[in-house]
């Protein structure tokens, strides 16, 4: 059985278009032209091609959910009025567009909800999260480096990449570089193959370099291109190593730190509204395109 990976959402907090974004890629996307549409980030994962996990809850599960005929229900007459082929979630951080579509998940369905303790304290202390039964919603809680089964015939093992606390968290003072279990990237394995999922990273280690190495696929932080391109779209005054995030461009960005990095597939995800790769036609695309690079996009599928 050949592992598959679909990207549900390859779009960064907002998506593209962003609902009150009228910048350049999201005007395109509004109508339709030069930008694609995009959801917020999360993938889904399968060993057996029959349960699914998510890795990561987007605030558009639904919607991705209704675009995916593998994640929706299988017929009543065999499976029951209600069932669902998700089997477990897992997250790699506690920011809104990963963690508030677990209250789509709310209606019953029994599944694990595998994070660090750190993610796990996060959801712990917000009763919104209650929604979820625990009769029927196994919080399991998962220490780095350490594989376990997120859902049949296929492993996981959780990495610290450098990153911050969710922007709900943020006190006066901002570390962007922290290491622990508050920001993780992720290794998907059948036992032959191996995908690694890295959606937010503030910057390239010698370890994770030489953990990326080699993979099937790697499927990474894409955020912004350039690191001031919020602050040069005049939508927003942060940079991108100000919200946690490796630009893709420039001596410290993600192309650089990858030219010693081998993988089959290199896939750029969580993709900000502001990033000019959306665009087919840039100067930019075409400077990730040549450096073996894919664009990330709903839809899109990773078989290994």
């Amino acid at each position: 059985m050949t592992m598959r990976a679909l990207i549900l959402g390859a779009a960064a907090g907002g998506g593209l278009p962003q609902w009150n974004c009228a910048a350049p890629n999201s005007r395109a996307a509004w109508d339709r032209s030069a930008a694609p549409r995009a959801t917020q980030s999360s993938l889904a994962a399968t060993g057996d091609g029959s349960a699914w996990a998510l890795v990561n809850a987007s605030p558009d599960l639904r919607a991705q959910i209704m675009a995916t005929p593998d994640l929706q229900p299988r017929p009543a007459a065999t499976h029951g009025l209600r069932n669902s082929p998700i089997v477990s979630v897992l997250l790699t951080n506690g920011d809104i567009d990963h963690v508030a579509g677990l209250l789509t998940l709310r209606e019953g369905h029994a599944f694990d909800l595998f994070a660090t303790e750190a993610i796990h304290e996060v959801l712990d202390a917000n009763p919104i999260f209650a929604a979820l039964d625990p009769a029927r919603v196994a919080r399991r809680r998962v220490g780095l480096d350490a594989p376990f089964e997120l859902a049949p015939g296929l492993r996981a093992t959780l990495y610290a990449v450098p990153g911050k606390v969710p922007l709900y968290l943020e006190g006066e003072t901002v570390e962007t570089g922290l290491v622990g279990e508050q920001t993780v990237g992720v290794a998907l394995s059948d036992g032959a193959r191996t995908l690694q999922y890295v959606p937010g990273c503030a910057a390239m280690t010698a370890d994770l370099a030489a953990r990326l190495n080699g993979a099937d696929a790697v499927l990474f932080d894409g955020t912004v291109f350039h690191d001031d391109e919020m602050i040069r779209e005049c939508v927003g005054w942060k940079t991108g190593a100000r919200m946690g995030h490796m630009a893709m461009a420039g001596p410290q960005g993600s192309l650089a730190a990858f030219a010693g990095v081998e993988a089959g597939r290199k896939v750029y995800v969580h993709i900000n509204n502001t990033n000019p790769v959306w665009r087919p036609d840039a100067p930019e695309r075409a400077e990730v395109e040549a450096a073996g690079w894919e664009i990330g996009f709903d839809g899109m599928e990773i078989a290994l």
